[in-house]
């Protein structure tokens, strides 16, 4: 079992930046390949971002260029780095564990223009 803890969300202007954090707490397997998605208002949820137990990284087409994934093994933390944030970007966030297929809570970003 995996208890996934979304953190970093917040209210930015276009433009700007965040970085997003996934504390992870229990079995360290499931740890290995995680993800991000997103949730706009009336929309369904998104991939965003993933990477593998080989640090391979995929990025959904949308935010390609602007946002980074990364992951602290040590911390067993995943994050997000977000930059040149658009107003379409505006969303809850959530991790996920593909091997444990457990989510998180979610954080909110809101972009204004």
């Amino acid at each position: 079992q995996v208890q996934l803890v979304e953190s970093g969300g917040g209210s930015v202007q276009a433009g700007g930046s965040l970085r997003l954090s996934c504390a992870t707490f229990g079995a360290t397997q499931c740890t290995y390949d995680m993800a991000w998605y997103r949730q706009a208002p009336g929309k369904e949820r998104e991939f965003v971002s993933s990477i593998d137990t080989d640090g391979r990284r995929n990025y959904a087409d949308s935010v390609k260029g602007r946002f980074t994934i990364s992951q602290d093994y040590a911390k067993g933390t995943l994050y997000l780095q977000m930059n040149s944030l658009r107003p379409e970007d505006t969303a809850m966030y959530y991790c996920k564990s593909n091997r444990c297929r457990a989510w998180g809570q979610g954080t909110q970003v809101t972009v204004s223009s």
